[in-house]
């Protein structure tokens, strides 16, 4: 079994907590119903999404070396991928959103390697690699979406989550993996499409990530592009499913003007949707990703930037006016007059400038939290970031003197200068102190016995975002995922089942034309009676070579399936219809 990953210079690049979440393809794993699965749903979606998809798709399927009749190999992806400046990683199912939109940013394409069981052909809510290799890969390969997509994961992965946000994002998974697995019991997945459901509706104030979800829903994954009345399709969901990119073509689904009010309409991952958005093309979409990104905490900061931090409870990153980063889980933030006075994180925490830690301020230094003030100081109308030195001596702000910092919200910080650190500007961006103590009112902030205390200068947060300023500060290589993709044993009919359809490819393929396709499909009738793909495979061989005797054979094994299984009918003829089609064209 191959269990290495292969690598290359797009994926180097990859920070480590990132590649925690790779897993080899282990393309050998594919069994030949599974390439049965894929040829059936790229043949079906490649003949109708030639006339609704948007001309990328086609265009992309070349470029990106995507096969109608065998499942990707990622490797062989990856050599094609680059000259368009991307690459593509095996994982396994969903991950993380805030991780997805990371790998998103570093131009890496997230594919989950599993394929959909022949029991969900059309549609599966698990991640797939039909789904990621046949529907996102191809347009990527346009070079205005490729943009957006890379912006979109460079500022989706700075949303801030809410502790909700990762508590759907499990029960997600969960639902896709037992929906996915074979012989699931229907009890199990009502059960945990509920909790899908009850989560979806008490997730109370929607968090950065919520919106920012809504908006790759409505656009990388079910999005239309051209005209309101004559949409053309380019979501990957869309055209990864040969059952919903024909249903969103007709008159059941509304189609809507792509605005930024996309970003307030949820969506049920477990349904078909019933309504799109249509950009009229993809530089619109950058637009309003611009536009929605302007109302994040990355570009507002503020009180509400770490106020949406503290709520998170999740490791975050504010940034003040001097450029200085305090990365941490925040605890608590004091307020005066709608602004942040006095910030504090809890546990380890780190201190940065322009994403790179600085000397003597990791985690070693601030295990137990960080505090500090933000504003001016009273009665001074220069903030301490913008005196020059003469003016720091002249007001006291110097090493070795003893003083008190009194500052227009309310916060006092006394004790003996030490030190100050300062930016590339010259301003002053850390001042360090010894017999401290900080307070506010009656209440102590910061004691002298605690050791030194290290006071941020910054009059204003500018910037709060999910994740640490510098990816080295901490170790977050600590993913262990809640449950995997359930991979269960085969059974000796299933193993009896794959070797006929592996006959049938072979006899397709020319590496063994001895193969009686007779008895395969008299095995089928007698041990695979619901089996529908590799009759409908053999008669693809047989109506080719014109073999009418064996069609009706296999016509009248098809019909019997339908009457037992009305369910399939549809998939029948549509296979059927191919076949005929396609015969049709190479004879014209």
């Amino acid at each position: 079994m191959h269990t290495l990953i292969e690598s290359n210079p797009i994926l180097n690049r990859l920070p480590k907590h990132l590649k925690q979440f790779m897993k080899p393809q282990n393309y050998e794993d594919y069994s030949a119903i599974d390439h049965a699965v894929w040829r059936y749903v790229m043949r079906k979606n490649v003949s109708f999404l030639s006339k609704v998809a948007h001309k990328s798709y086609l265009e992309g399927l070349k470029q990106t070396g995507i096969s109608i009749d065998n499942i990707p190999n990622m490797y062989g992806m990856n050599r094609i991928l680059k000259d368009i400046g991307w690459a593509a990683v095996a994982v396994d199912g969903f991950i993380p959103p805030n991780a997805f939109m990371e790998f998103q940013a570093y131009n890496v394409l997230v594919i989950a390697s599993d394929i959909r069981q022949l029991e969900n052909i059309e549609y599966t809510p698990a991640p797939d690699i039909i789904h990621e290799g046949a529907g996102h890969a191809p347009i990527i390969a346009n070079p205005e979406y490729s943009e957006y997509l890379r912006r979109f994961g460079e500022i989706g992965s700075k949303a801030i989550s809410s502790a909700k946000d990762y508590e759907l994002y499990e029960a997600v998974r969960h639902l896709s993996i037992i929906k996915e697995a074979p012989n699931t019991k229907q009890k199990d997945i009502d059960i945990a499409e509920k909790k899908v459901e009850e989560l979806q509706l008490n997730m109370g104030e929607p968090s950065e990530m919520a919106l920012i979800r809504n908006l790759h829903w409505w656009t990388v994954e079910y999005g239309l592009i051209g005209s309101v009345d004559a949409p053309r399709i380019y979501g990957a969901g869309l055209l990864s499913s040969i059952g919903e990119s024909a249903w969103c073509m007709t008159n059941e689904v509304e189609k809507l003007p792509y605005t930024i009010e996309a970003t307030f309409k949820n969506f049920d991952i477990t349904k078909p949707q019933p309504q799109l958005f249509v950009t009229p093309n993809f530089a619109h979409l950058s637009l309003i990703l611009e536009e929605f990104a302007n109302t994040m905490a990355v570009r507002k900061g503020g009180l509400s930037g770490i106020t949406k931090l503290i709520q998170s409870k999740a490791l975050g990153t504010i940034e003040l006016s001097t450029g200085i980063q305090i990365s941490g889980i925040f605890s608590s933030v004091i307020e005066s007059d709608g602004k942040p006075i006095y910030f504090q994180s809890s546990g380890h925490t780190a201190l940065s400038y322009r994403e790179k830690e600085l000397v003597g301020h990791g985690i070693e230094t601030h295990l137990k939290g960080f505090g500090s003030p933000i504003g001016k100081l009273k009665g001074i109308n220069i903030a301490i970031e913008d005196m020059s030195p003469r003016d720091l001596a002249a007001y006291n702000i110097f090493e070795e003197q003893t003083i008190t910092l009194e500052f227009e919200g309310g916060i006092k910080v006394s004790g003996d200068i030490i030190t100050g650190k300062r930016n590339l500007q010259g301003k002053i961006i850390l001042i360090s102190f010894k017999n401290c103590t900080v307070s506010y009112n009656e209440k102590v902030l910061f004691k002298p016995e605690w050791g030194i205390y290290d006071m941020a200068v910054g009059k204003e947060i500018v910037s709060a975002f999910s994740g640490p300023a510098d990816l080295n500060s901490f170790d977050l290589i600590t993913h262990v995922p809640s449950e995997k993709t359930i991979q269960v044993k085969k059974t000796k009919k299933r193993l009896k089942l794959e070797a006929l359809y592996q006959q049938v490819r072979d006899y397709r393929d020319g590496k063994n034309k001895t193969i009686s396709r007779t008895k395969v499909l008299e095995e089928l009738i007698e041990n695979h009676a619901e089996d529908w793909l590799l009759p409908v495979e053999l008669y693809e061989l047989a109506f080719i070579s014109n073999e009418k005797v064996l069609c009706n054979s296999i016509i009248n094994h098809l019909e019997s399936i339908k009457q037992n299984k009305p369910d399939v009918g549809k998939l029948i003829d549509d296979g059927l219809k191919m076949i005929t089609k396609e015969k049709d064209l190479t004879t014209n």
